[in-house]
């Protein structure tokens, strides 16, 4: 039986470890064709060979989001090896610097709102050319449960996020017409490595309790649970998903 995605050709951005990963491994299983990117070489062929040992089809390409003219070229790669582009999860990111806002120089602000908001600009406008020659496609960016709602010592990981919805709903709107879907998913604390080991941290421990207080599902999340949503937001199943902010956060929103 063929996946949901069989035959398209896909991108994954920040993809070397994590949600990336995960979700390359998700699109890879559902019949999807995936050109794996990220910063980090190592990583990123990691990413290619875990998906070629589960039976699936990835090729990597190193990026660096934070520069307009390796996106781009990015974008012609993957019609160069696959034909076309059918969609794309643009999930690259850093991590909050942990401050409060006065103690945030100009360089952590700038750097955080190009790599978290403006290489997703640069994303969405290069996959929407590449798709406009095609018929359309669909694509999703990774924004945060951040995006709608904001905690201490992040204002500028809660800007760029805020930012990424906004930008969904806004390139939602000059493309549905033309057959390009364009959302968002919305992840709350996932167990990625790096959290993993900050929750079983007993100086982080406390703190990860508090906010597990606020899943009324009663656990964090697991990659791969973030990829299946990206998953279906990609596949023709969400034909009628466009411009959404969709929480994938056990109810952190909700409470």
């Amino acid at each position: 039986m063929a996946g949901i995605l069989q035959g398209k050709s896909l991108i994954v951005t920040g993809a070397g470890g994590g949600i990336g990963r995960a979700t390359c491994l998700v699109l890879s299983a559902a019949g999807a064709k995936v050109i794996v990117t990220d910063i980090n070489e190592e990583a990123g062929k990691a990413t290619v060979e875990a998906v070629a040992s589960s039976g699936g089809t990835a090729a990597f390409v190193k990026a660096d989001m934070s520069r307009e003219d390796e996106v781009k070229a990015l974008v012609t790669q993957t019609v160069s090896t696959y034909g076309r582009l059918d969609g794309a999860f643009n999930n690259a990111g850093l991590e909050q610097c942990a401050v409060p806002l006065h103690e945030l120089t100009t360089e952590q602000w700038e750097r955080a709102l190009k790599v978290d908001l403006t290489s997703v600009f640069w994303c969405i406008k290069y996959q929407v050319i590449a798709m406009l020659s095609t018929g359309g496609g669909s694509i999703v960016n990774t924004a945060s449960s951040l995006g709608q709602v904001a905690i201490k010592n992040a204002g500028e990981y809660i800007s760029a996020k805020h930012g990424v919805v906004g930008l969904t709903r806004a390139a939602a709107a000059d493309y549905g017409a033309q057959g390009i879907r364009v959302n968002a998913v919305l992840p709350g604390i996932t167990l990625t490595p790096m959290i993993s080991r900050l929750v079983s941290d007993e100086n982080f421990k406390p703190i990860f309790d508090r906010i597990l207080e606020r899943h009324p599902i009663g656990r964090f999340g697991q990659p791969s649970e973030i990829g299946e949503a990206v998953k279906w937001l990609l596949s023709t199943d969400a034909s009628f998903m466009n411009g959404a902010a969709l929480a994938v956060d056990g109810g952190y929103l909700a409470t």
